[in-house]
């Protein structure tokens, strides 16, 4: 049975649930995506840096739109799960831009995208979410659109108001148009109760050493946890483990957890 977008949709909606959140380990490539399609996941989503990365390019509004689309559309033809993709800011100097490339992510076949505020005024990331939310609902399509808010993860004003700075972000987003809220950078428990509590719409936060487990995020209203980033550089720091113990004393036991090529190769018998 051939799945369409809307079916990836409705599925990829229906994921978001505190009781048992949907945790995701962000892939940034056709052979990255189908090894953790292959480990279980329910869905796939894009990590904007370790895209950017591996095409050579910094992440933060480097990339150019027509090459993340590309690797998007791939993503999205290699694998049976509903993909979400990280389009940073929209990959675009405006709204008008964000809206060109809401649409191609639309038709690469993805269920949801990330847009994020960074540096910007949260109006202007508020009339982006409300560009792209115009263009799916003219293209008729429920496709979830996340919002990512940075004052935790660039450490943004100052402390003693960041909880609240944050909620009045949020609910501006959810006004524009977003169906889900993205907070990185925070794992103290009573501020992620307090944005769970606050946000009308799924709460997304990203997971890594010393944050609480998936089950435990989900005891606090939490919906969605992502890696983020995190996958992309744990597999870059084993490339250049590897490449020190050779070049330092040799060995190549570094090598000894790395998966079996049989393993890998067999996860791409129908792709050309």
């Amino acid at each position: 049975m051939t799945v369409t977008q809307p079916d990836n949709v409705r599925v990829f909606r229906s994921l978001h649930t505190p009781h048992e959140p949907l945790a995701l380990a962000n892939a940034w490539d056709v052979a990255s995506a189908r090894v953790i399609e292959a480990a279980g996941t329910s869905a796939i989503a894009t990590t904007s840096a370790g895209l950017a990365w591996s095409l050579g390019c910094p992440d933060g509004d480097v990339l150019t739109r027509e090459r993340a689309l590309e690797v998007i559309g791939r993503v999205v033809g290699a694998v049976a799960v509903p993909v979400t993709a990280d389009i940073e800011g929209g990959y675009g100097k405006d709204a008008a831009g964000v809206a060109e490339t809401v649409a191609g992510v639309l038709a690469a076949g993805a269920a949801g995208v990330n847009i994020e505020d960074g540096g910007r005024p949260p109006a202007e990331l508020a009339t982006r979410v409300a560009a792209a939310r115009q263009v799916a609902d003219r293209a008729g399509t429920d496709l979830f659109l996340n919002a990512r808010i940075d004052t935790y993860l660039l450490g943004l004003g100052v402390p003693e108001t960041r909880l609240k700075e944050t909620l009045s972000r949020a609910h501006m987003y959810v006004d524009a148009g977003a169906d889900g809220i993205f907070v990185p950078g925070i794992t103290d428990t009573a501020t992620i109760a307090a944005l769970a509590t606050e946000i009308s719409v799924p709460l997304n936060v990203m997971a890594g050493p010393g944050a609480p487990t998936v089950a435990e995020l989900g005891a606090l209203g939490v919906a969605r946890v992502s890696l983020g980033s995190g996958v992309a550089q744990a597999a870059y720091a084993a490339a250049r483990r590897s490449a020190e113990v050779l070049f330092g004393t040799g060995g190549y036991d570094s090598l000894a957890e790395g998966m079996a090529f049989p393993e890998i190769n067999a996860l791409f018998p129908e792709l050309h």
